[in-house]
């Protein structure tokens, strides 16, 4: 059977939107692709898969978003460049993956999927 499923969008509670947005566009090295509202900010990392930022106090920096990357060295060396701490490398055998934690304490795993070599 066909998937039905065509996309993802990973919600990011902030309260400090400002401060999120910029935080957002040093790692991913761009500003929003679209912001359809105030305080939300949305980003598209793939072909199907974006990320949004928005404003919600209550749900601040509960939130947990895995993005995956062809080479966790290569970002942790762009966010490093780019003022963005992450921490350090867990390697899984099957994955690495390192996280960060945004301005409002969410956390970003990055994550790279050593079976695709």
């Amino acid at each position: 059977m066909e998937s039905n499923l065509v996309s993802v969008v990973g919600v990011l509670p902030v309260t400090d939107h400002p401060a999120a947005v910029t935080w957002y566009q040093k790692w991913i090295g761009r500003g929003p692709d679209i912001e359809p509202t105030d305080g939300v900010a949305e980003w598209q990392l793939a072909e199907n898969a974006w990320i949004q930022v928005s404003v919600d106090p209550a749900a601040s920096g509960r939130t947990t978003v895995v993005v995956g990357v062809a080479d966790l060295d290569v970002q942790r060396s762009a966010c490093a460049a780019a003022g963005v701490a992450v921490g350090e490398v867990a390697d899984y055998g099957f994955v690495k993956s390192a996280e960060a934690a945004d301005p409002a304490g969410n956390t970003v795993v990055f994550v790279q999927d050593l079976t695709q070599a």
